[in-house]
């Protein structure tokens, strides 16, 4: 019976079907070949993208395993078919991704220090960050040998007033400080500056107290290079138009204010301020242009001389010397890189801008920097470039923008049409990621970038390194006025867009997996160029949904224990302590989905003032109503010594308990006890009662290096 007719026929059947399905998979591959190799950094970043999901070392380890598997199973597949490869190479890579962030991490290796504490410190001076709106000096620290008790990098912040001579980079000196362990998110979806102190090998932080002895002055000759740029452009320049010119000058932030800070980030222009891909481009064109026109003056040099390759040359040079001057920030180096890419494959006569550029550029940042790619750095500049140049390769984007025989009105405004279409391309791939970042994204980002991104590349950028040229010679005052008008241009036009009702759209914080779903469904469908691509688009949109379907928290706890927000009916929050700093209230209001900015922030009411709360000096009592049922929160506000009897009542009494002390076991709340125990497994916490869950912003037993006790 075992080879009856009927059995093998069936047999047949479904080996045929088998290859059938292997004949058409291989059909689209063929046609499909030269994208393939776009999807090497995809996976190196799933791998890296999974180190910093998964918690614990055992979850690593089976990652690489289930990679090492999947391989083994794939080698079954018929020899010398392209999915067989394609699997093969793709599931190592990604497993090579994840391989490469460990070895990073342990290469690295700074543990942070385990708790505060009070001490003096005597250390060398690594590089010192001025920070003039904020009436201070940052200053990176190498302690001197024998403090072992110390990590071996430390940054603390320092009074401008209290800062002496000699304390410059290279120098030696002491002073008394409290240092704290880099700050991890404070509630679920905060910034987590305790990954990013971690891989640049910063220990702790603290501030300076006065007074500060100068050990060793430093060597170095008078202010550096970078400094005595920006005073100089101050002195030509002194109000806030001069700041944006220092920091599209040398980098250096510190000297804009808050207010005009928050306008260009409100405006969607906040990338004009952090020195990328727009600037450096702007620098080497400028150089490569005015290179290859001075040569071309000369027939001899223009018939004998490759001017086109030198002008390359030059503009390489030029953006290597920019990125080292303004700092070698990892957004510069990646800008940097990506135009020396360009510059290559023009030298030797490939297409210069495709996405096999991107995905080379994203590879190379990835195996010097993978930490990078859980930054919105990252992030936002490579989708950026990458929907641009997918842009550029539609046939649609081709037909509108090539050039034809029409008046010079039809022209331009052709050239304001695909200005204005790529403008909103990037703002909706930009949207998730400053969603997830940073719970808001600018929704006329694209009409002020098609004022600003003009007027910084082809105006400010060009004349302002003209008027610093000229200022050699004692001639730039008449570019230096240019300049600022051209930047009180700039400024105006984000004031206004920031104070325009429909500039922000704000989320509350939302999962990762949401932004994954989208990138991938995203690239997907721009890899891809058959109809599979629409594929990808499920992908986005069920990463969309979960985006803007995710719920607002209705009371987020801080790490320490200190702060409580808590959801009103009218959708605002109010806090626990009233009096709370600008950047906690900042926090809670980002991550619980009203906006971060001051004026958002300030909105924060206090719960002592609210009718659904009873509170004294020591307690506070909340009342949550909800369609399901009413929760009670009971939190503490002082450490001053409640009544056992009545403790113990209260929190009988109460659904959630949040204490920045450790309370004792008696106390037992109906659902969840939030105290300095919980919190300093969980730390910060956001809780929904609709389902009801919370999240916190640790998982247990995390083995990253950067977790306090990990």
């Amino acid at each position: 019976m075992a080879f009856s007719l009927s059995q093998i026929d069936v047999a047949l059947h479904r080996s045929d079907a088998f290859a059938k399905i292997d004949l058409s998979i291989e059909k689209w591959l063929e046609t499909e070949r030269e994208r393939i190799g776009l999807w090497a950094p995809v996976m190196v970043a799933l791998g890296i993208g999974m180190w910093f999901a998964l918690p614990q070392k055992t979850h690593w380890m089976a990652w690489i395993g289930l990679c090492c598997t999947l391989t083994l199973l794939a080698l079954r597949l018929p020899r010398g078919g392209r999915l067989r490869s394609l699997l093969i190479c793709g599931i190592l890579i990604a497993a090579a991704g994840c391989i490469l962030i460990w070895a990073k991490a342990i290469a690295v290796w700074q543990p942070p220090l385990e708790r505060p504490v009070f001490t003096r410190i005597e250390g060398r001076v690594l590089a010192v960050e001025p920070q003039p709106a904020r009436n201070q000096v940052r200053l990176m620290l190498q302690p001197t040998e024998g403090r072992r008790d110390l990590p071996a990098r430390l940054r603390v912040n320092v009074s401008v007033d209290d800062l002496p001579e000699g304390a410059g980079p290279g120098g030696i000196v002491a002073f008394r400080a409290r240092l704290m362990p880099p700050a991890p998110p404070a509630v679920p979806g905060a910034y987590d500056f305790a990954t990013r102190a971690y891989f640049m090998g910063i220990g702790a932080t603290g501030r300076a107290l006065a007074p500060i002895d100068v050990i060793q002055p430093s060597q170095r000759g008078g202010i550096e290079l970078r400094a005595r740029l920006a005073d100089h452009i101050g002195r030509r320049l002194p109000g806030p138009e001069g700041a944006i010119a220092v920091t599209l000058a040398t980098g250096d932030r510190g000297r804009i204010s808050d207010e005009d800070a928050e306008a260009m980030r409100r405006s969607g222009l906040a990338h004009l301020l952090s020195i990328s891909g727009l600037h450096v481009s702007a620098l080497i064109g400028t150089v490569i242009f005015v290179i290859y026109r001075l040569l071309a003056l000369s027939p001899r040099l223009a018939l004998s001389l490759p001017l086109m390759l030198i002008a390359a040359g030059g503009g390489a040079l030029a953006g290597i010397a920019y990125t080292l001057f303004t700092g070698a920030q990892v957004p510069t180096v990646r800008a940097c890189i990506a135009a020396l890419l360009v510059l290559g494959a023009l030298a030797v006569g490939r297409e210069a801008i495709s996405l096999r550029l991107v995905a080379v550029g994203a590879l190379v940042v990835l195996i010097i920097w993978p930490e990078s790619l859980v930054g919105p750095s990252f992030q936002m500049s490579f989708a950026a470039v990458t929907v641009i140049i997918a842009l550029a390769e539609a046939r649609w984007f081709r037909a509108l923008t090539h050039a034809r025989d029409e008046t010079r009105l039809r022209k331009s405004m052709r050239a304001v049409l695909a200005l204005l279409s790529v403008g909103l391309a990037v703002e909706l791939v930009l949207t998730p990621v400053a969603m997830f970042h940073f719970h808001q994204a600018g929704m006329l980002g694209a009409f002020a970038n098609l004022i600003a991104i003009p007027l910084t590349t082809f105006v400010i950028m060009p004349v302002e390194a003209l008027a610093l040229a000229l200022d050699l010679f004692g001639l730039g005052a008449p570019l230096w006025w240019v300049v600022e008008a051209a930047l009180g241009l700039l400024l105006t036009v984000a004031h206004a867009v920031a104070a325009h009702p429909l500039a922000v759209w704000t989320l509350p914080w939302f999962s990762g997996g949401a932004l994954a779903a989208m990138a991938l469904g995203g690239l997907w469908f721009i890899i891809w160029r058959s109809s599979v691509r629409w594929a990808g688009v499920a992908g986005a949109v069920i990463g969309g949904a979960a985006m803007l379907f995710t719920p607002a928290p209705d009371l987020l706890v801080t790490g320490d224990g200190r702060h409580m927000a808590v959801r009103q009916p009218d959708g605002g929050m109010a806090l626990l302590r009233g009096q709370a700093g600008d950047y906690v209230r900042d926090v809670l209001s980002g991550s619980g989905g009203n906006g971060e900015g001051r004026e958002n922030a300030a909105a924060l009411s206090s719960l002592e003032n609210e009718d659904n709360a009873r509170c004294n000096r020591d307690l506070c009592s909340v009342t949550i109503r909800k369609r399901e049922r009413d929760w009670t929160i009971l939190a503490t506000r002082s450490n001053l010594y409640v009544p056992w009897r009545q403790m113990i009542d209260a929190c009988a009494r109460a659904d959630i308990v949040v204490s920045d002390r450790r309370l004792p076991v008696v106390c037992a709340p109906r659902w969840l006890k939030l105290d300095r125990t919980r919190l300093r497994e969980a730390g910060g916490v956001a809780v929904y009662l609709g389902q009801p869950m919370w999240e916190g912003v640790s998982q247990p037993n995390d083995d990253h290096p950067w977790v306090v006790g990990g």
